[in-house]
């Protein structure tokens, strides 16, 4: 998937494209995008066609990248919800091409100082696949009989972009459930991306949620280097008030009215 623009960028004039279009070579599933005509339109060429042909600094990210690492099997939704994280919004093309899946952007430089997405510098080589080992939030996912390269965030990054979507976008309890099954998370990962986490809240909540479940990668994280910052945080308005992390919680949490 790429569009005119990169196709004028690498030679393909408007009438060669015409002529590609009329000879079956090339399809145009929405204005000034092209493809070639293999099979059914999936959400995943797409991402991938985003993040290494047209280089957008893009992950799937929060509960989709979970799904598909065998997590959150728990959730269900009526359309396909496939949530994106990046310094740059997908382009406006993007939300027309699959009218039954809808994407989500979440902007990753709000939620981390330096380890968010990092630009592709070539097709089909992110950069992502080069620094894998150093960026602890990202991982590569081959995707089809090609095995093409879904670049997504690691389970220990995505459960921090689900704990931003609370209050508003998810529910306490789907992420205590959530949580409850991550105990394969690695202490390695956690502890660059949690000192790297801009959010005072999601920082609180997810040690709140770990506490809970008390997993054993809970020991081996460094406390010392993750700012808590100070003050107390209403995240529901008539919870409880948890005294350790002084954010406020469902008073149901635990089956109490």
């Amino acid at each position: 998937m790429v569009d005119a623009a990169w196709m004028s960028a690498h030679g393909y004039s408007t009438a060669l494209r015409s002529q590609y279009g009329a000879a079956g070579w090339l399809k145009q599933p929405v204005r000034r995008v092209y493809q070639r005509p293999r099979g059914t339109l999936a959400w995943q060429p797409v991402v991938i066609s985003l993040q290494t042909l047209l280089a957008y600094d893009l992950l799937v990210g929060g509960l989709t990248a979970l799904e598909l690492q065998g997590f959150a099997h728990y959730v269900r939704r009526d359309t396909p919800l496939i949530q994106l994280s990046g310094p740059r919004k997908p382009p406006t093309w993007l939300d027309k091409l699959l009218p039954d899946t809808r994407f989500i952007y979440r902007n990753d430089a709000t939620l981390f100082h330096t380890l968010h997405a990092s630009t592709a510098p070539h097709e089909l080589e992110p950069r992502h696949a080069r620094e894998g080992t150093k960026q602890a939030g990202m991982v590569i996912q081959p995707w089809g009989q090609w095995n093409w390269p879904l670049c997504l965030s690691s389970p220990e990054r995505a459960v921090l972009e689900v704990l931003n979507e609370l209050p508003e976008h998810e529910s306490f309890h789907q992420v205590d459930m959530l949580m409850e099954g991550l105990s394969t998370l690695s202490p390695n990962r956690l502890n660059p991306l949690l000192a790297d986490c801009r959010s005072v809240k999601v920082k609180r909540l997810f040690f709140f949620f770990a506490d809970r479940h008390n997993h054993a990668w809970l020991k081996r994280l460094d406390r010392k280097s993750i700012d808590l910052g100070k003050g107390k945080r209403m995240l529901v308005k008539g919870g409880r008030l948890d005294p350790r992390y002084q954010i406020t919680v469902p008073g149901d949490l635990d089956g109490l009215q």
